[in-house]
């Protein structure tokens, strides 16, 4: 499947580098604010951008992805306003792939066909649903990559080579692997064991492979270069955005510059380690 998320990842491979691929949560702290740091993402050097989202419930997620959601759902967001930020963001991006990150429940209480042309038509690229396993593909892989949207699937340190095919069965764009076991944010991986992970899971598929959970700091994002095809920042992000805020909890005139600052230097991080 052709699609900005292939195109992305194999021209940076062809440049001999890995890719950066930013988190935030839609509407948070505000639907403005939002759009403004989504728009200013990819000019700090972001690849690749998952927008969160918000869901009342992200079992997943660490502290910080879950009050991030809050915050969002409190400000008015919506999955319809999720879709409308994407519309924005693209009338001045052509090129920079957008992936909708989240969990199902609201993709099914908005209808699978609707939200899958909706999505299509705001210039959505692909979908990570944590919550689907590959046994539920009929549900919403299928039909997504129907409707020409990438389905991209998490891979874990348990998920062992009995379970991989399963899990990239219908998986296209690229592998998110999971580097620790738990929730988003809350440990820094293993960067040694990272690189032969990468390799276990290259033997099952062609498909690039992006690491993130934990990823923290520049040498961080280095030492996951090394050894993957991309690099998945998403707590650290949404961590500035909170400590931004006012006494109130709105966003102050450092909430995008403090995200996209942190965004630069990763990315020189990632892109100064040559395959």
């Amino acid at each position: 499947m052709s699609t900005r998320i292939a195109a992305r990842f194999a021209g940076n491979a062809a440049s001999g580098r890995a890719s950066l691929v930013t988190f935030v949560t839609a509407g948070d702290p505000d639907p403005v604010t939002s759009l403004a740091l989504v728009k200013a993402l990819p000019g700090a050097g972001a690849d690749v951008i998952e927008l969160g989202m918000p869901f009342s419930d992200p079992m997943a997620d660490g502290p910080a992805i879950q009050w991030s959601s809050m915050r969002a759902l409190k400000a008015g967001m919506s999955l319809k306003g999720t879709l409308d930020l994407v519309r924005q963001f693209r009338a001045g991006n052509h090129d920079t792939p957008i992936v909708l990150m989240g969990y199902y429940n609201p993709i099914y209480v908005y209808g699978v066909e609707r939200f899958l042309a909706d999505a299509g038509a705001a210039g959505v690229d692909g979908l990570i649903v944590v919550d689907l396993p590959p046994e539920e593909d009929a549900e919403l892989c299928v039909p997504a990559m129907a409707a020409g949207l990438n389905f991209i699937r998490l891979a874990t340190p348990t998920t062992d080579d009995r379970r991989l095919p399963a899990v990239l069965a219908n998986t296209s764009g690229f592998v998110y692997y999971v580097s620790i076991t738990g929730i988003t944010g809350t440990a820094t991986p293993d960067f040694s064991k990272v690189a032969e992970a990468v390799a276990r899971i290259k033997r099952h598929t062609d498909l690039p492979v992006a690491v993130g959970f934990g990823v923290k700091a520049p040498e961080h994002a280095a030492a996951i270069a090394r050894g993957a095809d991309g690099v998945v920042v998403g707590s650290a992000l949404v961590e500035l955005i909170r400590t931004s805020l006012d006494a109130e909890g709105k966003a102050t005139e450092k909430t995008v510059s403090a995200v996209t600052d942190l965004v630069s230097s990763l990315a020189a991080a990632v892109r100064g380690v040559k395959k």
